[in-house]
This record gives C-alpha cells, structure tokens and sequence, in this order.
C-alpha cells in the first residue's frame, strides 16, 4: 500500500520476453545522496545518465505510510465516502473500497457493490485508525485506508488480514516455495508461544535470497511496530499521529538498494553515519555499499544533476537526433507530444518518424521517472503508416517502463494514434514540488498582449465615468501599456478623453506585470 512497496530485483528467467527484462534490470546504479538540515536530495543514477531524483524538505516532508487517530467528520453515503479528521489543513478523504470489511463479501460484478455501505461501516464522530495512500495534491485532501500496512525490508504487514502473498516478480516455482516457508515460521514461532498476532503478510521481491533469519528479523521488527502503534491508539486523544513513516534516507535503503546498486555515496559525516546504523540493523548485506562523499565538488556536480533538474522543470525535452517532446502537466493529465524537430537522417519519410518515436519512448519512460509524472498521462507519438512501426514502439516503451520501481499500465495506440498510460501516483511530481503558479499569469502560462490590456483600461475608465464624477483619471500601469497608449493608440485615448468630458494622466510603474493596472479618481 505504500508508494514504494514492490522493488525491483534481477531474476534468471528462461523465456525469451522474461530474459530480456531481467537484461534490463540488470543495469548498474549509483545512488547520491546530497544532505541539509534543510533539505535531502537523492539521485539514481545509471550508466552515468541520471534516472531519478527525490527530495524531501524537513518542513514539508510527506505524509505516505503515516498511520494517525482520526475522527470521522462527514459521511457521504451519495460518494459511498467519508471525510476524516486527522489534524492537517484539509479533512482527508476515504472511500468505502478501503474500508475494513467485517466479512468477506462475495465477490461482485463490479468489484464495489458487494461491499457494505460506507454507513454502515462509519459514522459521525467515530475514532478510526487510517493510513495515508496518498499525500495532499493541490486542492485535494490526502486519500486514506482503514487497511493498515507496515513495510519491512523482506516483508509487510497486513494489519487486517491473515493470508500470505508473494510478489508477482518472483518466478512461480519459488513464489511457492517461498509461501511455504513463510507460514511454516508463522506457525513455528506461534507454536513455541511467542505469540504473535494474527496478521496477513505479502513477501517482497527481497525476499526471494532471503534466509529464515532474515525473514523472522523483519517478522519481529514488524509486530513489534505494530503493537506500538495500537497501544498508542488507547492512550492518544483523536487526531493523533500514530506512526510516521520512514525518512527518505531509510526509504532509500528499504526500497531503491539491490543487487544492481554500486554504491550509495553521502555527502554528511553525520548522516552517514545514521544510515550505516539503520543498514547494520535492518539490511547488513548492504554496508558495503554505503560510503561518505567528502570530495571538494558538491556532490551533485558528479553528474550534472542540477542541470537535469532545471531541465525537468522546462517543457521542451531534447532529442539527441534533433527531436524534441513537449511535456505538460494540467489537473486531469499529463500530455507528452513528440515532434521531429530537425532530424531528417532516415532513408525515408516513414523511417524518420519510426526512428523519432523510437527514441522518444526512451525518454518519455526516463521523464516519468525523472520529474515523478503520475496519473493520467496521453502521449501523442507522431503518427505512423505501419502497424509493426506501432507494435515496435510500443514493446520499447514497455520495455524501458521496467526499469521502474512505480506501476505503470500502458495501453495500445488509440484511433487517434494517442497512447494511453497510467502511472501510480502518491507523492507531488518534480514540477510541482519545486515550483509554484507564476504570479504574473496566475498559472495560465500566457498573459494578455499590451494592446488587450489597453482596451481593457478605455472600458474601465468608460465604465467608471458613468458612476462617477472625478476631476480627472489617472492610469498606472506596466512601462509596455502605457508606451502602446502614447503612441499607436494615443489617438483613441484622447477620444475618449473628449467623450467623457475629463482629463486622463498617465503613469507607469514598473513593478506592476503586464496585465496589472489601476485606475485613480482624482
């Protein structure tokens, strides 16, 4: 349930589609991990080309995995949903299909009718545990879940549950294998009256090499988390804060390190040294790994990784064979538009477009990953005659989508020859993290020319003429209006100067943007 909650692992495979997937993920990373008391950054790193960025602001850190107290505050039996408090800014929002059951319902045509009602399950004023699926994002509250999952390094808990998963990355064979062994020490350590609860489990990816010490470590660290979690929702009054998820260095270990990882290299003594205290004791095979950065260059110089994050701020995404993509990010969607530019090396027409999408599907899969793009998201390749062309495309963006740690669905070409994707999203994309709506144009990217601006003033002072009866008019605005008055539209102005019987002053101020002005009675 966590954003992060299946890692990737390389596995031999036979097939000849599975073979080639685990060639991908068997591709060498370096993690860097840049660290201020005000902010972390990490970057994933592969092949010296950087993947991934993440960061974490101290007075903004997110609220994915965070357990809390709430208090039932409005239910909504219309949305089949309730708003919950739990101490932020905005009540959180849970939905029926993340409710608890007290039964296991038989299963339904549509997946949410065979469920119980979500007024029959809460109410006004009731105290319930949730869970954090998804942080706020922008004017939405944060997305809740009354199922309540504890990430481990080899496993995660199911609060409310008592069945054993296994990763779907791990081959079958073992998948099995490793569920045997899993419920044979679940009934061994019950056996021997260590009494743990009854608690579902889902085994991860790490777990495949995992030995049975290993597995009762994270088993032990588990329960033990969770007790502490329900004796202090005895005690705590709601909205309380009940367990707050790891931190994004521990994060880091937890979920980003494997076989393939190099080294993770850190830039403070002082943080360092916490992370090879949280590895010895949760993940001892990665120590090795772990290294302190004390060279003269800052750390994210190595890569040129704050130039790739101003590039992921821009829309426009160069090609290196002269194309390019357009990349926007609205409420609803993301869209990504691929354009030939200047490459025209193919033989023919056919093979230059097949050539361009072959390498945007490259990197649209790299900027998923780079600016942490989520949702809905519509790439319009450019069109193309040949199905194969299509085909071919599409099993390369796939094929590059693996290397993704965040569960991407992709569809086929559409009619329209538009690819419809789908990629989970929990946390705030790059884009929005770092930047905010531009003041100027209020988050339109576009303003009104000077000449519209203009118009704009002449009706104003015409309206206000009309209510009111000033011994003159002055205008303040931007430096570009008022040049574009006193020049091509002076003649207008003093028209209407003539017409309304006042005098018109003019002031500019260069503080004001383009479309702020303000008309002054005098």
């Amino acid at each position: 349930m966590l954003q992060h909650a299946w890692v990737c692992q390389c596995i031999r495979r036979n097939q000849p589609e599975k073979a080639l997937r685990g060639k991908i993920r068997r591709m060498q990373q370096e993690i860097l991990i840049n660290w201020s008391p005000q902010e972390t950054r990490v970057a994933v790193v592969e092949q010296g080309v950087v993947q991934e960025v993440h960061i974490e602001r101290t007075l903004q850190r997110g609220l994915v995995g965070n357990i809390y107290l709430g208090k039932v505050m409005r239910v909504l039996p219309g949305m089949q949903s309730a708003f919950v408090d739990i101490g932020l800014e905005r009540s959180a929002f849970l939905h029926v299909a993340d409710v608890p059951q007290p039964s296991a319902p038989p299963g339904g045509a549509d997946g949410v009718s065979s469920l119980k009602p979500i007024e029959q399950l809460v109410h006004e004023g009731q105290t319930i545990m949730v869970q954090v699926l998804k942080d706020p994002l922008g004017a939405k509250g944060a997305r809740l879940s009354g199922e309540i999952s504890i990430a481990g390094r080899m496993l995660v808990l199911l609060a409310h549950g008592e069945s054993i998963g296994v990763s779907q990355k791990i081959e079958l064979p073992q998948r099995d294998a490793l569920r045997q062994r899993v419920v044979a020490l679940l009934d061994s350590l019950r056996a021997n009256g260590n009494g743990l609860p009854a608690c579902g489990y889902i085994v991860r990816t790490n777990a495949e090499e995992a030995s049975d010490a290993e597995l009762l470590r994270d088993m032990h660290y588990l329960h033990k988390t969770w007790s502490g979690i329900r004796q202090a929702s005895l005690r705590e009054p709601a909205p309380a804060l009940l367990h707050q998820d790891l931190n994004l260095l521990q994060r880091v270990l937890r979920d980003m390190v494997d076989e393939n990882t190099q080294s993770i290299r850190i830039d403070s003594h002082e943080q360092h040294r916490a992370v090879l205290e949280f590895a010895q004791t949760y993940m001892p095979d990665t120590v090795p790994k772990i290294r302190h950065y004390g060279g003269e260059r800052p750390i994210f110089d190595l890569f040129g990784i704050g130039e790739e994050i101003t590039r992921a701020l821009g829309r426009r995404v160069d090609l290196k064979s002269g194309g390019y993509l357009v990349i926007d990010q609205t409420e609803a969607l993301t869209t990504i538009d691929v354009n030939t530019g200047g490459y025209i090396g193919a033989r023919n027409f056919d093979e230059t477009i097949f050539k361009t999408n072959l390498e945007a599907a490259q990197a649209i899969a790299r900027q998923l990953r780079l600016r942490n793009l989520g949702g809905i998201i519509i790439a319009d390749f450019i069109d193309m005659g040949k199905t194969e062309h299509q085909q071919a495309v599409l099993a390369q963006l796939r094929k590059q989508l693996q290397r993704d740690l965040i569960k991407t669905v992709t569809g086929g070409f559409s009619a329209l020859g538009l690819l419809e994707m789908t990629r989970k999203r929990t946390r705030e994309s790059l884009v929005r993290m770092l930047c905010e709506p531009c003041p100027g144009c209020a988050g339109r990217g576009i303003v009104k020319t000077a000449r519209s601006v203009v118009y704009d003033i002449l009706r104003e002072i015409l309206r206000e003429a009309r209510q009111f009866n000033p011994q003159e008019f002055r205008v303040i605005a931007a430096p570009a209006v008022i040049d574009l008055l006193l020049d091509e539209e002076s003649q207008h102005l003093a028209s209407l100067s003539e017409f309304i019987a006042k005098p018109i002053s003019l002031r500019e101020d260069g503080s004001l943007s383009q479309e702020q002005y303000d008309i002054v009675l005098i």
